[in-house]
């Protein structure tokens, strides 16, 4: 249950771009990326900060490590598909948005989103994406150590593993954060006077 979202809220959506949604197969990827869009329109109508977080995995240190080496492309054809990191159509981006790159599961890990947060007085961020067990937990228990306050958007996050997801909702989210709907954050949203 959502209580409140703070004055100082910022939304995180990760890896909502072309590459890491074409891989969620047999999953409800349209439904997430709908509600998503509405926590964006929302998160905009309340002059909130927008963060985009993409991964790049070209070079990660996680694509060499041993468990990774058998999903990971080798040789010429290691090149990622020329839209890979581009955000998907339907979220809106502004150029007021925060963008992110990263090269780990976590949006914090060698990136600039904490100092970009501190900046604009953020104590809470609300967090969507792809994927659960991965970039969003990741990206969650990294926030948690930084002493944010975290909203998850349960109905806003997808994984490629179903147990993976469920796991991370049932027994990891509700540890660092209050888990809801978007339409339950968006309800939760400070209204502009």
């Amino acid at each position: 249950m959502i209580t409140t979202i703070d004055t100082n809220t910022a939304l995180v959506l990760i890896d909502l771009q072309k590459g890491v949604t074409s891989m969620v197969k047999d999953q409800p990827i349209a439904e997430v990326i709908e509600k998503a869009a509405q926590l964006v329109t929302a998160f905009r109508a309340a002059e909130l900060p927008i963060v985009i977080v993409n991964v790049n995995p070209t070079g990660a240190s996680f694509t060499k490590i041993r468990t990774q080496l058998s999903l990971t492309i080798k040789g010429p054809q290691a090149a990622l598909a020329p839209d890979f990191l581009e955000v998907i159509p339907e979220i809106k981006t502004t150029k007021e948005d925060i963008f992110i790159t990263k090269k780990a599961w976590s949006a914090f890990c060698k990136t600039t989103l904490h100092e970009e947060l501190q900046n604009r007085n953020i104590s809470q961020i609300v967090l969507a994406g792809v994927s659960t067990s991965i970039g969003v937990e990741g990206t969650a228990r990294d926030a948690s150590e930084y002493g944010y306050n975290i909203a998850f958007a349960i109905d806003t996050m997808l994984d490629r593993v179903p147990d993976a997801h469920a796991h991370s909702i049932k027994n990891i989210f509700p540890r660092i954060g209050e888990l809801g709907t978007a339409a339950e954050i968006i309800e939760k949203l400070p209204r502009m006077e």
